[in-house]
């Protein structure tokens, strides 16, 4: 058994930030119902790329869950919506904030009658002035200021390759109902917790928002340099790129060993890291100079083994290859359905990968039949 397991979880939720947060809750034991409307989560039309004609987005965040279709302007599938709330341990939902005080299965009306709710609302920009705000994490992107840090300095601002705040505002929302359910443990009452994705955002970009609100500095895109550390950034070798990081002078005088390059300790100019990243710009030739005597691969072999952080810069299969090579059995396939393992591992109680992504109402009959018992 997981240790969320005998957890009834209501999940109102499309897109990915809710259906990432409910797979989490599902893999560590929770019962999920994923409720959707006729046409089904958005995802399932995100294609490509696809297996056996399912969009995989829609598959890699919907495991260990057991679907319902249910359209709540009809009163029979409107009943067992609010049947379900009642009988749920957790609601989570991203509707427009207030979307759901319509259907009476707003938190106030839930929690009348399930005082031990906990109850979870995403959104884009909270449920105050920024309610109206569709809530699309690319929009959240521009607007905290992640784009304005990604890419060249001289090129234009990128989005991240993920919708990085959409995972972010999922993982504080599950955080959230844990805190909540363990307050819940104590007091028996239950409640309403709020997650948005600017705030996520804002929380999620750390070092560069502290050096705002906490130092006043605004940063601004580095490409692929760090505004604190050098280096700590992709360096040419004689065969391709090797992300070299040196994150404290110790690591430095290890990579000055590996490389030969042993004199550079005795430059004033690079004898703290605060003087590397000073003085980047005339430190950074040098290590490219002896980087050009072999590959990234035996240069990856070699640094590793003294102890200085480095990586490949890897395609996602070679990345998925690499955890595999470590023994980390990153695949999981339940029902056949291969996707990615829970990253949490537990010594007593692991997290379960049992049920494939389900079919649109494909459990909607057994869960009607539950309802009405």
């Amino acid at each position: 058994m997981g240790p969320l397991d005998g957890l009834l979880v209501a999940d109102f939720s499309r897109i990915l930030a809710g259906p990432y947060a409910t797979m989490l809750l599902a893999d560590l034991g929770a019962d999920v119902i994923k409720v959707e409307g006729p046409g089904g989560d958005d995802t399932r039309t995100w294609m490509p790329p696809t297996r056996d004609g399912v969009s995989t987005y829609y598959l890699g965040i919907n495991r260990n869950k057991r679907s319902i279709a249910l359209d709540l302007r009809r009163p029979e599938d409107l009943a067992a919506g609010r049947e379900l709330a009642a009988r749920a341990d957790v609601l989570i939902e991203n509707f427009k904030p207030g979307g759901l005080a319509r259907f009476g299965l707003d938190y106030d009306t839930v929690s009348a009658g399930n005082p031990g709710i906990v109850y979870a609302s995403i959104s884009g920009f909270g449920s105050g002035a920024g309610a109206a705000l569709p809530g699309y994490d690319l929009m959240v992107q521009a607007i905290s200021g992640l784009m304005s840090l990604t890419g060249d300095p001289d090129g234009p601002p990128f989005r991240a390759g993920i919708s990085v705040f959409d995972v972010m505002a999922g993982m504080h929302a599950g955080l959230g109902i844990l805190a909540a359910l363990h307050h819940r443990h104590g007091t028996g009452r239950g409640q309403r917790l709020e997650v948005n994705l600017l705030s996520s955002a804002l929380s999620g970009l750390v070092n560069h928002s502290s050096g705002y609100v906490a130092g006043g500095s605004v940063p601004f895109r580095m490409g692929n340099a760090h505004p604190s550390l050098f280096p700590y950034e992709p360096l040419p070798t004689a065969d391709g790129e090797l992300v070299v990081i040196a994150g404290n002078d110790g690591q430095f005088r290890k990579l000055c060993a590996v490389l030969g390059v042993e004199h550079l300790l005795d430059d004033p100019r690079f004898a703290r890291n605060q003087d590397r990243t000073a003085n980047r710009e005339a430190l950074r030739p040098l290590l490219v100079e002896a980087l050009a005597a072999k590959g990234k691969d035996e240069w990856f072999a070699e640094l590793i083994a003294d102890g200085v952080p480095c990586a490949p810069i890897n395609t996602i299969d070679a990345g998925v290859a690499f955890a595999e090579s470590l023994g980390l059995e990153p695949v999981v396939a339940p029902g056949g359905v291969p996707s990615v393992r829970n990253p949490i591992r537990f010594s007593a109680t692991p997290a379960r990968h049992e049920l494939p992504p389900p079919g649109l109402d494909e459990h909607g009959e057994e869960i009607r039949q539950w309802l009405k018992s």
